[in-house]
């Protein structure tokens, strides 16, 4: 059976518990595709900070350290320089990386640590009732956005892929989106690579995802799909901000 249907072996056993519809779950089951392809379980760290991300800790069938809001940059950095055999990735939503976390991811990257990146982007705060998070798209309704975002009054977007790049440290920017089958397989690509750039010694590597969130959206799980397609992409378009391989 192909390897594309198998549950992924870093992955436990058991249901997800993530809301009905979130692409969560298709994040998680992507990385595990990619840490059994490379071989990687037995020497991977996952390091993981506060918001539905936190759930891996069921999830993963590795070894894991949950830290504070924010702090999964600074914990992957410390764990890294005393562990440089290991493998070490942060698996981080919006609220946390683009906000709580801004100056840690900032720093992080700046200074090319050698760890990867994944960024669930769904642009809200999921776990903790809905808020408007850095990454709300100006319109979008949340809990203390009711109204929809107000650039006026709110700001716009953090579009982190575009600020990352401007950076000289870092060695694999991408973002990616999970609300199609082509998009699917295209950030299992991209997460591949970062992966496999940390492997091969290059400096810091992140891959931003695209997901939803039906139940703070108030949509039903497919809606949320067009909504990627027609809103949030537009926002934040897809693409390979930075590969040092390739020259980009």
């Amino acid at each position: 059976m192909s390897r594309e249907i198998l549950r992924p072996t870093c992955l436990n056993p058991i249901p997800n518990t993530f809301c009905p519809g979130c692409l969560h779950s298709m994040a998680n089951k992507l990385v595990g595709q990619c840490i059994d392809e490379l071989g990687l379980a037995k020497k991977t760290i996952v390091v993981m900070s506060v918001g539905c991300s936190t759930m891996g800790l069921r999830f993963w069938h590795m070894d894991m350290v949950s830290c504070a809001h924010g702090r999964a940059p600074a914990v992957a950095t410390g764990i890294k320089r005393m562990q440089p055999d290991t493998f070490v990735f942060t698996y981080q939503g919006d609220g946390d990386l683009a906000s709580i976390g801004l100056a840690e991811i900032m720093c992080a990257a700046n200074r090319g640590e050698h760890f990867s990146v994944i960024f669930a982007n769904n642009s809200t705060y999921g776990m903790t009732g809905g808020q408007m998070a850095p990454t709300t798209l100006v319109g979008q309704k949340s809990t203390t956005t009711p109204q929809g975002r107000n650039a006026a009054v709110d700001g716009y977007p953090t579009n982190m892929c575009e600020i990352l790049s401007t950076l000289k440290a870092p060695s694999y920017i991408a973002r990616c989106a999970l609300n199609t089958p082509a998009n699917i397989r295209k950030a299992k690509e991209c997460i591949k690579t970062a992966f496999q750039y940390q492997l091969d010694g290059k400096a810091f590597s992140f891959v931003e995802l695209l997901t939803n969130c039906p139940t703070n959206w108030g949509m039903a799980p497919l809606d949320t799909l067009k909504f990627v397609e027609e809103n949030t992409i537009p926002a934040f378009p897809l693409g390979v901000f930075r590969d040092v391989e390739k020259g980009v």
